[in-house]
C-alpha cells in the first residue's frame, strides 16, 4: 500500500518540488494551497498523477484551518508531515527599517505557524510518521556572519520552538531541513542548487533519518548542523 505525506505549502518552489519527487517515488501526496485555484502548477500535477494527489485549502497563519483540515483528513494515516510554508519580505533591511507589521508577520509564518499547525495536525498521524520543517542554515547561530537578519531570525525562532515541539512528545521523530541554498523565488538565480536535487535529497534524508524519535537538524544531504 502506497505510504502518504502531508506537504503544508505546496503551490510553487521547494514544495512543489517535493510533491513532485514524492509522486514519482510512488507515494500519495496531499498538498496545501492558500488557494488552489491560483496553483496552476499543482493542478498541472494532479492531471498528470490521477488519485495520488489530493489538494487541499490552507492558510498556515489561520488559527481555524488545522483544525478543519484535521477533520477533512480523517481516516487517513499520514505517513510524513512536511510543514514548508515559508517568507522572506524583508531580505535586505537591518531590523530596525522593518516595519513592525512586517516582522509580526514573518515570524507568525515562519516561527509560530509550523509548530502550531503539526500540534494540530498530530490526530491524523500515523504513529511512526515523522515530522518534518523546513528551517534553514541562516536559523544556525553557530554559522551566523549577520544580514538577512528577520528570516535569520525568525528561523532560529522555529528552531527553538521545533525543540519545544519535541520535547513535548518524545515518542515523535522531529527533523529540521535545511534545503540548500535553492534556485528558487527566494532563494534567486545566483544559488548553486535547483529544486529536482534539493528535493531529491530530502527526501532521501527522510527516508533514511524519519525513524526513531528525538530531534535533528540537517541539511538536504543528511549532514548534521550546529545550532
Amino acid at each position: 500500500m502506497p505510504k502518504t505525506i502531508l506537504l503544508i505549502g505546496a503551490n510553487r518552489g521547494l514544495g512543489l518540488g517535493l510533491t513532485n519527487e514524492y509522486l514519482t517515488r510512488g507515494w500519495n501526496v496531499i498538498a496545501t494551497a492558500r488557494n488552489p485555484a491560483h496553483a496552476e502548477a499543482l493542478t498541472a500535477l494532479k492531471s498528470n498523477h490521477a488519485g495520488q494527489l489530493r489538494i487541499e485549502p490552507f492558510d498556515v497563519t489561520d488559527p481555524k484551518a488545522a483544525g478543519t483540515l484535521t477533520k477533512s483528513l480523517s481516516g487517513i494515516p499520514i505517513d510524513v508531515l512536511f510543514v514548508v510554508a515559508g517568507q522572506s519580505k524583508a531580505t535586505d533591511s537591518p531590523i530596525h527599517d522593518v516595519a513592525p507589521e512586517i516582522a509580526a508577520q514573518e515570524f507568525l509564518t515562519n516561527s509560530v505557524a509550523p509548530p502550531t499547525v503539526a500540534e494540530a495536525l498530530l490526530p491524523v498521524l500515523a504513529p511512526h510518521a515523522p515530522i518534518v520543517f523546513m528551517t534553514s542554515l541562516l536559523g544556525s547561530l553557530a554559522n551566523s556572519r549577520g544580514g538577512m537578519e528577520l528570516y535569520r531570525a525568525s528561523k532560529a525562532a522555529l528552531n527553538m520552538l521545533a525543540i519545544g515541539f519535541a520535547a513535548r512528545h518524545p515518542d515523535r521523530r522531529v527533523l529540521l531541513m535545511h534545503p540548500g541554498w535553492v534556485k528558487t523565488d527566494m532563494g534567486g538565480e545566483n544559488a548553486p542548487l535547483d529544486v529536482p536535487t534539493s528535493v531529491r535529497g530530502m527526501a532521501d534524508v527522510i527516508e533514511t533519518q524519519g525513524a526513531g524519535t528525538g530531534i535533528t537538524y540537517v541539511d538536504y544531504a543528511g549532514n548534521p548542523i550546529a545550532w
